[in-house]
């Protein structure tokens, strides 16, 4: 009876008791992350960008320049793509960013001319990556 009781057990544990101390550990761990999951999301920044206003200066200024459809085209395509890349680096810096439009109230830092100078900067390493 003694070599079956030893049997069932591992390091002087049941089974019911390696279960326990099991789901214990992995309840700690998944608290552990969770915590370092929302100080990280108390730490973020948020901003607003007024997108409507840098795609209205945006277009007032290609329909100004008289070019050609299709290369008015490729430029807006470029400018929406560079405009995304400003917004997305702007997360992987830390901030959650807001469309102002869509701000109701609160007191948000507005980031606009960042993003529009960020842009700038993109389009002008774009057009000398191409010549």
């Amino acid at each position: 009876m003694a070599t079956l009781n030893a049997r069932r057990r591992f390091a002087g544990m049941t089974a019911g008791g390696l279960a326990v101390t099991s789901l214990t550990f992995a309840a700690f761990l998944w608290g552990v992350w969770t915590t370092n999951e929302l100080v990280e999301l108390s730490r973020r920044e948020v901003v607003t960008v007024q997108l409507s206003q840098l795609m209205g200066d945006f277009v007032e200024a290609e329909a100004r320049a008289g070019r050609a459809p299709e290369e008015t085209r490729a430029r807006v395509e470029l400018y929406l793509k560079a405009v995304e890349a400003s917004v997305e680096q702007l997360g992987r810096e830390g901030r959650t960013v807001l469309v102002s439009e869509a701000v109701v109230a609160g007191s948000s830092h507005d980031l606009t001319d960042q993003v529009r100078v960020d842009v700038a900067r993109r389009l002008g390493a774009a057009a000398r990556a191409k010549t």
